[in-house]
């Protein structure tokens, strides 16, 4: 199935976002399908786009969307803190983070990203990486598994996820996604279970983000993205929950602080997408945009 992907409030980062006029350079972070790299080539004539990702079959599709602009796009294979650690200081005019999770993921990857469908319990968005969430959930003691759940997914029933994961494993390991959203969703009280979102939502963000180690990597990339950044240069940063927005918040918070800010704060509240964008794009109805520019 192909997913025709939206990138997230897309006027309100072309309008935050500023490129200076000329010959310039923006680091999409986070290229995915190349939704906002697109926005910004048309919009931007002599724009030239370095788009990062990890994931080698998402990027395809980047460079495919992407191929009318020839050399004005260039991709590169990375996680974006190592890529930002290798950069030029004060190489690129604008950045662009979009921490969430690309459609492609939960509906083509095949990866056991959602639990609505049989696929292999994998989650990594690099497919060479070192754990899987299978590895995870067959490996973890209870405790360590109770502790993940309850730190990345804010689960409150971690603890009886977690036994319940631990009693089924004796008997024979998880494979698939569905196997292990089935038992949750037992798991859990019954109340529970039928509530605004699946009960295995929180478990499978929890385990994706352990996987990925997402969020040991938002600090380090952002404070590379200030060294790479010129003066006067902007990074911008789409969040899609608590967890990740408040690791920016505080990030930028505390570089704009003190006798010497290094950043400016533009967002002092995070902007959030309008009620017809999340009626057209339910995905994008826990978004969050904060944009800081340099100043030193």
């Amino acid at each position: 199935m192909e997913i025709d992907h939206t990138p997230v409030m897309p006027a309100e980062v072309l309008e935050n976002l500023l490129i200076p006029p000329g010959r310039s350079v923006m680091i999409d972070c986070t290229t995915g399908e190349g939704g906002h790299s697109s926005l910004f080539l048309s919009h931007y004539p002599e724009l030239s786009v370095i788009g990062i990702d990890r994931d080698a079959e998402i990027q395809k599709k980047a460079i495919e969307r992407l191929s009318a602009y020839g050399d004005r796009f260039t991709p590169v294979l990375s996680w974006f803190n190592d890529y930002l650690a290798s950069a030029e200081s004060e190489s690129a005019d604008a950045i662009l983070f979009d921490l969430g999770i690309s459609m492609f993921h939960y509906a083509e990857s095949g990866r056991g990203f959602s639990f609505r469908g049989e696929e292999e319990l994998d989650m990594r968005l690099d497919k060479d990486g070192d754990i899987s969430a299978r590895d995870i959930v067959n490996g973890y003691s209870e405790e360590s598994l109770a502790d993940v759940i309850y730190r990345y997914g804010e689960e409150r029933y971690s603890r009886r996820i977690a036994r319940a994961i631990a009693e089924r494993r004796k008997e024979r390991p998880f494979e698939l996604s569905s196997d292990l959203a089935d038992v949750i969703f037992h798991a859990v009280p019954s109340s529970y279970r039928y509530g605004r979102i699946h009960p295995a939502t929180r478990t499978f963000q929890a385990l994706r983000i352990e996987v990925n180690r997402e969020l040991d990597r938002i600090s380090p990339a952002l404070e590379e993205a200030i060294r790479v950044l010129r003066k006067g240069g902007r990074i911008a940063v789409i969040t899609f929950h608590s967890l990740e927005d408040r690791i920016v918040k505080w990030f930028f918070r505390d570089k704009a602080s003190g006798d010497n800010p290094e950043i400016r704060i533009l967002t002092k509240k995070p902007i959030i997408p309008s009620e017809e964008e999340i009626e057209s794009n339910p995905p994008s109805r826990s978004s969050k945009l904060r944009v800081v520019e340099k100043v030193v």
